[in-house]
Formats: structure tokens, sequence, C-alpha cells
């Protein structure tokens, strides 16, 4: 059984994010393997909040090159959480 801190890894904290976050929409980068409903309880858990829905988005790993070596940086999923117009804020956003 995962908790919700296995499947949320960290905030994305961007000026498109901060933007969202007025609309309470927050984005999260989780866990590869996590779906849309382990996602939506993590956060409910994690946060006290009431989610009514979940975009999920894979986002590849980049190529980079140092001189003639090439290699990969990671691939990671991110998630946009759409809170509830009911449900109070997540206060980690607010002070940004």
């Amino acid at each position: 059984m995962r908790t919700a801190y296995d499947v949320l890894i960290k905030p994305v904290i961007s000026e498109r994010s901060m933007d969202d976050a007025e609309a309470k929409k927050y984005t999260f980068k989780v866990a590869v393997d996590a779906n849309k409903t382990e996602i939506k309880s993590a956060v409910e858990e994690a946060f006290g909040v009431e989610v009514v829905k979940v975009n999920v988005m894979n986002n590849d790993g980049k190529v980079k090159r140092q001189g003639k070596y090439v290699g990969r940086t990671a691939a990671y999923k991110k998630a946009i959480v759409t809170l509830s117009e009911k449900s109070k804020a997540i206060e980690f956003f607010e002070g940004l």
C-alpha cells in the first residue's frame, strides 16, 4: 500500500502553475506508475481538499550532450489537479 507521499513527489512551481493556482488548479510531479485515481486520493489525503478533476501528462527525458557523451534526463509524469469551488485552497501555493 502506497502512501500519499509516495505518489506525490513534489509541486511544480512555474509561472503557468502559479497563474492556474488562482483558479484552484495545482500542478504536481507524481510517480511514473501512478494513475488518476491514486493521484486524486493522494491529494485529498495529503491536503484535506476535494478534487474534481485530474489531468495527467507524461514527459519524456530530453537528450543532452556533454562533448562526445550523449545521455537523457529522467522522464517524469505531471498531474494538474482541479479542486471543487467549495474546497479550501492548498496553503503551500499561497505564499509563493
